[in-house]
């Protein structure tokens, strides 16, 4: 009995452990220049799915190359890319992000 508890326990808690991260496609871009997002001042990377925008944590915007750059700047297109994480308080936590274009 004392071991099929244990057992129940150590499974509720592994399950409970687990990370909530997705990995989804999504539009990646500037969240000011592209998105219209205006809660933070300056260019930050955002994604935009389900027609919803949200500022990035976990990666930085000049990690892809000039932001600036006329034809690949988030500031000036917007990419698809793959990306896993979680929305957590209107802020997608990134894990990982792979460019598809």
């Amino acid at each position: 009995m004392k071991s099929s508890f244990l057992l129940c326990l150590l499974i509720l808690s592994v399950s409970c452990n687990k990370h909530k991260t997705q990995k989804q496609t999504v539009e990646l871009s500037c969240g000011q220049c592209q998105f219209g997002l205006t809660s933070q001042k300056g260019c930050d990377l955002a994604v935009r799915f389900n027609d919803k925008a949200y500022f990035v944590d976990g990666a930085h915007i000049d990690e892809f190359g000039d932001a600036h750059d006329e034809n690949s700047g988030f500031c000036e297109v917007v990419r698809k890319a793959e990306v896993e994480g979680e929305l957590i308080n209107n802020r997608f936590k990134v894990t990982a992000i792979t460019l598809l274009d």
